[in-house]
Protein backbone atom coordinates (compact mmCIF):
# COMPACT_ATOMS: atom_id res chain seq x y z
CA UNK A 1 0.00 0.00 0.00
CA UNK A 2 1.33 3.43 -0.86
CA UNK A 3 0.62 4.70 2.64
CA UNK A 4 3.02 2.23 4.26
CA UNK A 5 6.12 2.74 2.10
CA UNK A 6 7.84 4.95 4.68
CA UNK A 7 11.11 3.03 4.86
CA UNK A 8 13.12 5.00 7.43
CA UNK A 9 13.88 3.44 10.80
CA UNK A 10 12.02 6.05 12.83
CA UNK A 11 12.66 4.28 16.10
CA UNK A 12 16.38 4.79 15.52
CA UNK A 13 15.75 8.43 14.58
CA UNK A 14 13.91 9.08 17.85
CA UNK A 15 16.76 7.56 19.87
CA UNK A 16 19.67 9.01 17.87
CA UNK A 17 22.41 10.83 19.77
CA UNK A 18 25.38 12.92 18.74
CA UNK A 19 25.74 15.58 16.10
CA UNK A 20 23.76 15.15 12.92
CA UNK A 21 24.50 16.50 9.45
CA UNK A 22 23.91 20.24 9.81
CA UNK A 23 23.92 20.88 6.08
CA UNK A 24 21.27 18.21 5.52
CA UNK A 25 19.16 19.57 8.39
CA UNK A 26 19.35 23.11 7.03
CA UNK A 27 18.38 21.89 3.56
CA UNK A 28 15.39 20.19 5.17
CA UNK A 29 14.39 23.46 6.84
CA UNK A 30 14.47 25.33 3.56
CA UNK A 31 12.47 22.56 1.89
CA UNK A 32 9.87 22.62 4.68
CA UNK A 33 9.41 26.37 4.16
CA UNK A 34 9.08 25.87 0.42
CA UNK A 35 6.53 23.06 0.84
CA UNK A 36 4.48 25.42 3.04
CA UNK A 37 4.55 28.11 0.33
CA UNK A 38 6.85 30.37 2.37
CA UNK A 39 10.04 32.19 1.54
CA UNK A 40 13.14 30.58 3.01
CA UNK A 41 14.28 32.07 6.34
CA UNK A 42 16.96 34.76 6.21
CA UNK A 43 19.04 32.95 8.81
CA UNK A 44 19.32 29.47 10.30
CA UNK A 45 20.84 29.43 13.76
CA UNK A 46 21.97 26.51 15.90
CA UNK A 47 21.79 25.97 19.67
CA UNK A 48 23.35 23.16 21.68
CA UNK A 49 20.13 22.25 23.52
CA UNK A 50 16.45 23.22 23.82
CA UNK A 51 17.11 25.51 26.83
CA UNK A 52 19.88 27.22 24.87
CA UNK A 53 17.47 27.76 21.97
CA UNK A 54 14.83 29.26 24.29
CA UNK A 55 17.42 31.61 25.80
CA UNK A 56 18.54 32.63 22.32
CA UNK A 57 14.98 33.41 21.28
CA UNK A 58 14.47 35.38 24.48
CA UNK A 59 17.26 37.79 23.56
CA UNK A 60 15.06 39.79 21.23
CA UNK A 61 16.00 38.19 17.93
CA UNK A 62 14.18 39.75 14.96
CA UNK A 63 12.48 36.50 14.09
CA UNK A 64 9.13 37.61 12.73
CA UNK A 65 6.01 35.60 13.61
CA UNK A 66 6.00 31.86 14.17
CA UNK A 67 5.23 29.82 11.05
CA UNK A 68 4.82 26.51 12.87
CA UNK A 69 1.21 26.12 11.77
CA UNK A 70 2.18 26.45 8.11
CA UNK A 71 5.34 24.36 8.41
CA UNK A 72 4.12 21.53 10.61
CA UNK A 73 0.43 21.58 11.59
CA UNK A 74 -1.01 22.25 8.13
CA UNK A 75 0.85 19.49 6.27
CA UNK A 76 0.31 17.08 9.19
CA UNK A 77 -3.45 17.68 9.16
CA UNK A 78 -3.63 17.33 5.38
CA UNK A 79 -1.76 14.01 5.42
CA UNK A 80 -3.91 12.73 8.28
CA UNK A 81 -7.08 13.67 6.37
CA UNK A 82 -5.76 11.94 3.25
CA UNK A 83 -5.12 8.73 5.15
CA UNK A 84 -8.52 8.87 6.82
CA UNK A 85 -10.20 9.26 3.44
CA UNK A 86 -8.17 6.41 1.94
CA UNK A 87 -8.33 3.95 4.85
CA UNK A 88 -11.45 4.92 6.79
CA UNK A 89 -11.52 5.45 10.54
CA UNK A 90 -10.99 1.78 11.40
CA UNK A 91 -8.26 1.36 8.83
CA UNK A 92 -6.52 4.51 9.99
CA UNK A 93 -6.57 3.25 13.57
CA UNK A 94 -5.02 -0.05 12.51
CA UNK A 95 -2.40 1.82 10.47
CA UNK A 96 -1.46 4.00 13.44
CA UNK A 97 -1.19 0.98 15.74
CA UNK A 98 1.08 -0.74 13.21
CA UNK A 99 3.36 2.27 12.76
CA UNK A 100 3.63 5.05 15.31
CA UNK A 101 1.57 4.10 18.36
CA UNK A 102 4.22 2.30 20.43
CA UNK A 103 6.93 4.76 19.47
CA UNK A 104 4.70 7.69 20.39
CA UNK A 105 4.09 6.31 23.88
CA UNK A 106 7.78 6.00 24.74
CA UNK A 107 8.90 9.16 22.96
CA UNK A 108 6.14 11.30 24.42
CA UNK A 109 7.37 10.48 27.92
CA UNK A 110 10.79 11.85 26.98
CA UNK A 111 9.19 14.92 25.39
CA UNK A 112 7.16 15.75 28.50
CA UNK A 113 10.16 15.31 30.78
CA UNK A 114 12.31 17.44 28.46
CA UNK A 115 9.67 20.16 28.29
CA UNK A 116 9.52 20.30 32.08
CA UNK A 117 13.31 20.35 32.27
CA UNK A 118 13.53 23.28 29.86
CA UNK A 119 11.02 25.28 31.91
CA UNK A 120 12.89 24.57 35.14
CA UNK A 121 16.28 25.37 33.63
CA UNK A 122 15.32 28.64 31.97
CA UNK A 123 12.59 30.03 34.26
CA UNK A 124 14.43 29.13 37.47
CA UNK A 125 11.28 29.49 39.55
CA UNK A 126 10.22 32.89 38.18
CA UNK A 127 6.45 32.63 37.36
CA UNK A 128 6.55 35.40 34.77
CA UNK A 129 9.58 33.88 33.08
CA UNK A 130 7.94 30.46 33.18
CA UNK A 131 4.97 31.78 31.23
CA UNK A 132 7.31 33.20 28.57
CA UNK A 133 9.12 29.89 28.25
CA UNK A 134 5.87 27.95 27.94
CA UNK A 135 4.78 30.24 25.10
CA UNK A 136 8.07 29.76 23.27
CA UNK A 137 7.77 25.99 23.62
CA UNK A 138 4.44 26.15 21.80
CA UNK A 139 6.37 27.37 18.74
CA UNK A 140 8.70 24.35 18.68
CA UNK A 141 8.71 21.58 16.11
CA UNK A 142 10.06 18.47 17.82
CA UNK A 143 12.47 17.22 15.18
CA UNK A 144 13.58 13.68 16.00
CA UNK A 145 10.86 13.48 18.66
CA UNK A 146 8.20 13.80 15.95
CA UNK A 147 9.37 10.39 14.70
CA UNK A 148 6.22 8.55 15.77
CA UNK A 149 3.78 10.40 13.55
CA UNK A 150 6.33 10.80 10.77
CA UNK A 151 6.61 7.00 10.73
CA UNK A 152 2.88 6.77 10.00
CA UNK A 153 2.82 9.25 7.12
CA UNK A 154 4.30 9.44 3.66
CA UNK A 155 7.59 11.31 3.98
CA UNK A 156 9.19 10.15 0.74
CA UNK A 157 10.97 12.80 -1.37
CA UNK A 158 8.48 14.93 -3.26
CA UNK A 159 5.75 14.66 -0.62
CA UNK A 160 4.61 17.57 1.61
CA UNK A 161 6.31 16.19 4.73
CA UNK A 162 9.71 15.43 3.21
CA UNK A 163 11.31 18.63 4.53
CA UNK A 164 10.14 17.99 8.08
CA UNK A 165 11.37 14.41 7.84
CA UNK A 166 14.78 15.55 6.62
CA UNK A 167 15.20 17.84 9.63
CA UNK A 168 13.99 15.14 12.04
CA UNK A 169 16.66 12.68 10.89
CA UNK A 170 19.46 15.14 11.69
CA UNK A 171 18.34 17.49 14.48
CA UNK A 172 16.40 17.87 17.70
CA UNK A 173 13.75 20.44 18.51
CA UNK A 174 13.60 23.48 16.25
CA UNK A 175 11.73 26.76 15.99
CA UNK A 176 10.51 28.06 12.59
CA UNK A 177 9.80 31.79 12.30
CA UNK A 178 9.25 34.01 9.30
CA UNK A 179 12.82 35.35 9.21
CA UNK A 180 14.79 32.95 11.38
CA UNK A 181 14.84 29.23 12.10
CA UNK A 182 16.59 28.01 15.26
CA UNK A 183 17.69 24.37 15.33
CA UNK A 184 19.05 22.34 18.23
CA UNK A 185 21.56 19.54 18.25
CA UNK A 186 20.53 16.07 19.31
CA UNK A 187 21.54 14.96 22.81
CA UNK A 188 24.91 13.40 23.41
CA UNK A 189 23.49 10.75 25.74
CA UNK A 190 20.16 8.98 26.07
CA UNK A 191 19.61 6.16 28.56
CA UNK A 192 16.31 4.33 28.93
CA UNK A 193 15.11 1.15 30.58
CA UNK A 194 13.46 -1.77 28.82
CA UNK A 195 10.11 0.02 29.02
CA UNK A 196 11.47 3.11 27.24
CA UNK A 197 11.54 5.31 30.36
CA UNK A 198 14.46 7.65 31.07
CA UNK A 199 16.71 5.70 33.40
CA UNK A 200 20.33 5.88 34.54
CA UNK A 201 21.66 5.26 38.02
CA UNK A 202 25.20 6.34 37.14
CA UNK A 203 24.71 9.76 35.55
CA UNK A 204 22.38 11.77 33.32
CA UNK A 205 19.61 9.92 31.53
CA UNK A 206 19.54 12.66 28.87
CA UNK A 207 22.50 14.99 28.31
CA UNK A 208 23.40 17.72 25.82
CA UNK A 209 26.75 19.15 24.78
CA UNK A 210 26.28 22.41 26.71
CA UNK A 211 25.84 20.61 30.03
CA UNK A 212 22.05 20.61 30.18
CA UNK A 213 21.03 17.22 31.56
CA UNK A 214 18.10 15.35 33.02
CA UNK A 215 18.46 12.62 35.63
CA UNK A 216 15.95 9.85 36.14
CA UNK A 217 15.51 6.47 37.75
CA UNK A 218 13.06 4.24 35.85
CA UNK A 219 11.20 7.29 34.58
CA UNK A 220 11.11 9.14 37.90
CA UNK A 221 12.84 12.56 37.86
CA UNK A 222 15.65 12.82 40.39
CA UNK A 223 18.57 15.17 40.94
CA UNK A 224 22.23 14.50 40.23
CA UNK A 225 22.97 14.93 43.92
CA UNK A 226 20.40 12.29 44.83
CA UNK A 227 21.93 9.80 42.39
CA UNK A 228 25.41 10.49 43.79
CA UNK A 229 24.10 9.83 47.30
CA UNK A 230 22.94 6.34 46.32
CA UNK A 231 26.54 5.13 46.27
CA UNK A 232 26.84 5.63 50.02
CA UNK A 233 23.41 4.40 51.09
CA UNK A 234 22.87 2.79 54.46
CA UNK A 235 19.73 1.20 55.90
CA UNK A 236 19.44 4.09 58.33
CA UNK A 237 19.55 6.65 55.53
CA UNK A 238 16.76 4.77 53.74
CA UNK A 239 14.65 4.70 56.88
CA UNK A 240 15.19 8.42 57.43
CA UNK A 241 13.94 9.40 53.96
CA UNK A 242 10.45 10.89 54.25
CA UNK A 243 9.62 11.02 50.54
CA UNK A 244 8.00 7.69 49.64
CA UNK A 245 9.02 7.76 45.98
CA UNK A 246 12.64 8.58 46.78
CA UNK A 247 12.65 5.89 49.44
CA UNK A 248 11.40 3.43 46.82
CA UNK A 249 14.29 4.41 44.52
CA UNK A 250 16.73 3.93 47.40
CA UNK A 251 15.33 0.50 48.17
CA UNK A 252 15.47 -0.56 44.51
CA UNK A 253 19.06 0.62 44.23
CA UNK A 254 20.16 -0.89 47.54
CA UNK A 255 18.20 -4.10 47.04
CA UNK A 256 15.24 -5.20 49.12
CA UNK A 257 16.84 -8.43 50.27
CA UNK A 258 20.02 -6.64 51.29
CA UNK A 259 18.08 -3.94 53.11
CA UNK A 260 16.00 -6.40 55.08
CA UNK A 261 19.04 -8.54 55.95
CA UNK A 262 21.19 -5.62 57.09
CA UNK A 263 18.29 -4.06 58.97
CA UNK A 264 17.58 -7.26 60.95
CA UNK A 265 14.01 -7.04 59.69
CA UNK A 266 11.60 -9.88 60.24
CA UNK A 267 8.20 -10.62 58.69
CA UNK A 268 5.57 -10.58 61.40
CA UNK A 269 2.35 -10.99 59.43
CA UNK A 270 1.22 -11.94 55.95
CA UNK A 271 -2.21 -11.79 54.28
CA UNK A 272 -3.80 -11.06 50.91
CA UNK A 273 -2.90 -7.35 51.16
CA UNK A 274 0.84 -7.83 51.67
CA UNK A 275 3.59 -8.65 54.16
CA UNK A 276 4.23 -6.74 57.39
CA UNK A 277 7.90 -6.30 58.32
CA UNK A 278 9.28 -5.00 61.61
CA UNK A 279 12.75 -3.57 62.21
CA UNK A 280 13.71 -3.18 65.86
CA UNK A 281 15.85 -0.11 66.60
CA UNK A 282 17.80 0.39 69.81
CA UNK A 283 16.77 3.60 71.55
CA UNK A 284 14.04 4.33 69.00
CA UNK A 285 10.63 3.06 68.00
CA UNK A 286 10.43 0.09 65.67
CA UNK A 287 10.31 0.72 61.95
CA UNK A 288 7.29 -1.12 60.57
CA UNK A 289 6.65 -1.41 56.83
CA UNK A 290 4.10 -3.17 54.67
CA UNK A 291 5.37 -4.79 51.48
CA UNK A 292 2.70 -4.57 48.76
CA UNK A 293 2.80 -5.54 45.11
CA UNK A 294 0.99 -3.40 42.59
CA UNK A 295 -1.49 -5.61 40.73
CA UNK A 296 -1.27 -3.35 37.66
CA UNK A 297 1.78 -4.34 35.58
CA UNK A 298 4.43 -1.85 34.45
CA UNK A 299 4.97 -1.32 30.69
CA UNK A 300 7.64 -4.04 30.77
CA UNK A 301 5.23 -6.54 32.35
CA UNK A 302 6.77 -6.52 35.81
CA UNK A 303 4.86 -5.69 39.00
CA UNK A 304 6.28 -2.91 41.15
CA UNK A 305 6.83 -3.57 44.84
CA UNK A 306 6.07 -0.75 47.28
CA UNK A 307 7.11 -0.39 50.91
CA UNK A 308 4.71 1.61 53.05
CA UNK A 309 5.89 3.03 56.35
CA UNK A 310 3.14 2.49 58.94
CA UNK A 311 2.78 3.19 62.70
CA UNK A 312 4.86 1.02 65.07
CA UNK A 313 1.71 -0.33 66.70
CA UNK A 314 0.51 -1.94 63.45
CA UNK A 315 -0.01 -5.67 63.89
CA UNK A 316 -1.28 -6.92 60.50
CA UNK A 317 -0.60 -6.13 56.87
CA UNK A 318 -4.27 -5.30 56.30
CA UNK A 319 -4.23 -2.88 59.21
CA UNK A 320 -1.15 -1.17 57.78
CA UNK A 321 -2.55 -0.80 54.26
CA UNK A 322 -5.87 0.41 55.65
CA UNK A 323 -4.04 3.03 57.73
CA UNK A 324 -2.49 4.53 54.57
CA UNK A 325 -6.04 5.17 53.33
CA UNK A 326 -7.17 6.59 56.68
CA UNK A 327 -9.34 3.55 57.38
CA UNK A 328 -9.57 0.87 59.99
CA UNK A 329 -8.72 -2.73 59.09
CA UNK A 330 -12.32 -3.79 59.74
CA UNK A 331 -13.70 -1.53 56.98
CA UNK A 332 -10.88 -1.80 54.45
CA UNK A 333 -12.04 -3.92 51.51
CA UNK A 334 -9.97 -3.09 48.40
CA UNK A 335 -11.68 -3.62 45.07
CA UNK A 336 -8.28 -4.11 43.53
CA UNK A 337 -5.04 -4.48 45.38
CA UNK A 338 -2.60 -1.66 44.62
Amino acid sequence: MSTTTNSRDWRAVAAATGAGDRAAAEAGVRLAYTRAGLAEPDRILWAASPPAAVRLLSEGQATGPSVRDAIRNGPWSAERARLHAELGAEGYGAHWRATGADLWESTNAVVERLRTGVIEAVADGDPRREQQVRLLLLDAVLGQHDAAWLSAYDTRPGNPLDGLAAVATQAGWWWPYEKVAVLTERPLELHRDEAGRLDNGDGPALAYADGFALHAWRGMPVTAAFLDSLRTLTPQRIRDEENAELRRVMLEYYGYDRYLTESDARPVHRDETGVLWRIALVGDEDVVMVEVVNSTPEPDGTHRTYWLRVPPATRTAREGVAWTFGLGAEVYEPLQQT
